[in-house]
């Protein structure tokens, strides 16, 4: 009998990909720390990874009207997207910026 194993990043993405709840808090979750040191790039890469886990960057591209290339440069580590590009790409993603600050605001309330 063999036993198939998957990587961690492999699951990561499959989550992300198939659970929107999950996807939510991961994005939240990258939100919460955006002040500490080095978490505008923590939640650019959060971003991107829910970007890759659902379809990737051409059809972020198609699903916002947006340039690939810049959207790659915008969502890197050290890039520097504007807000209309960053509502765009949550909201492609079906999460939408709002639902990312209040879904972390929620789970504060109710701690």
């Amino acid at each position: 009998m063999t036993i198939r194993t998957r990587s961690h990043e492999d699951s990561v993405l499959e989550m992300l990909r198939d659970n929107k709840a999950f996807a939510l808090e991961y994005l939240s979750a990258a939100l919460e720390e955006i002040d500490e040191a080095g978490g505008e790039d923590a939640f650019l890469v959060a971003v991107r990874r829910v970007v890759e886990a659902r379809g990737g960057m051409l059809n972020l591209s198609q699903n916002t009207g947006l340039n690939r290339a810049n959207l790659y440069r915008s969502i890197a580590v050290g890039g520097d997207p504007k807000l209309s590009t960053l509502l765009k790409v949550l909201q492609a993603l079906g999460v939408g910026m709002s639902k990312v600050v209040s879904h972390r605001t929620e789970q504060d309330v109710h701690a």
